[in-house]
């Protein structure tokens, strides 16, 4: 037990916010769950409050959903935690970071001017444009800037005869639209587990009915993976734009070799649990409980 008092910043009662609650419970004997939703900045009297409680009094902030479904609210959010974060508060992981990953554009942009492999994208507000990228691609998945497991993802493919309707209701709530080459998966993609920097594991999302994508809303499930090292390679070098504490970097296996498809602003416990045995909730909490007693970095 120490003396830390440390929140995790999730989704109240979800499997992932409370674990990772108990673990730093279990670790330092204080818990507390704050809902973003709840939090009040009051700039005039200096303090982020949840409730009656100042969470500029915080040693540390775990953050492990700023939000049930992401959207530019939870941008917001995230500057709510940078105010505590310029207080002295440690926030894991750095706001800044996580600003810069939570737009599927922003993290896309990055990836692309350090020259990691990701499906042929195009981002656009012309429908025209749109539409020539779906015939160029011959099958194209449109996806939300803001979202997790597939949601809001579609597939539009240049012979459907509803195209042009297709991609005019996408634009309605996308006006910026986020558009990928289909890529052929062989019936899984990988998540990488990185903890402070460091490859702690890989586990794979296995299809399992004809879905165009693994993900456990689709039907997918969990396996290990044993990784060939120029994956983990890639994967090093993918998170380590992004100067984030944990991690897990999405990767697919194709016929010209790996590519990245997103490094997570956030990162999965349950991936990593039910598909290699590693409890990476546990394993985050004492990395949150050493970084804080080491003190500023």
């Amino acid at each position: 037990m120490t003396d830390l008092k440390v929140a995790v910043v999730g989704v109240p009662g979800k499997w992932s916010t409370e674990t990772l609650a108990d673990c730093l419970e279990e670790k330092t004997g204080y818990r507390l769950v704050i809902d973003m939703a709840e939090v009040e900045l009051d700039l005039q009297r200096g303090e982020l409050r949840y409730g009656d409680f100042d969470l500029c009094s915080l040693d540390g902030i775990a953050v492990k959903k700023i939000s049930a479904e992401y959207s530019p609210a939870a941008l917001d959010r995230l500057e709510l935690l940078r105010y505590a974060e310029q207080k002295g508060v440690r926030v894991f992981s750095p706001v800044g970071s996580m600003l810069g990953m939570l737009n599927r554009a922003s993290c896309t942009v990055s990836m692309a001017a350090a020259g990691i492999p990701m499906p042929e994208t195009v981002l656009t507000e012309n429908v025209q444009v749109a539409m020539q990228a779906v015939h160029t691609f011959k099958a194209a998945v449109f996806k939300p800037l803001f979202s997790t497991k597939a949601r809001g993802m579609c597939v539009l493919e240049k012979d459907q005869q509803d195209l042009a309707t297709a991609i005019a209701v996408f634009k309605q709530d996308n006006p910026m639209m986020y558009i990928q080459k289909k890529v052929e998966l062989p019936g899984r993609d990988l998540g990488l587990v990185f903890l402070g920097g460091k490859y702690l594991g890989a586990y794979a999302r296995v299809a399992q009915t004809d879905s165009w994508n693994t993900t456990i809303n689709s039907g997918g499930r969990y396996e290990n993976a044993e990784l060939p090292q120029a994956y983990i390679e890639l994967g090093y070098k993918a998170q380590a734009l992004f100067n984030m504490d944990f991690t897990t970097v999405d990767l697919a296996e194709t016929d010209q070799g790996p590519i990245i498809f997103e490094v997570s602003a956030f990162g999965g416990f349950k991936g990593a649990l039910e598909g290699t045995g590693l409890n990476a909730a546990s394993r985050y909490s004492d990395y949150i409980v050493d970084q804080l007693r080491q003190g500023p970095n």
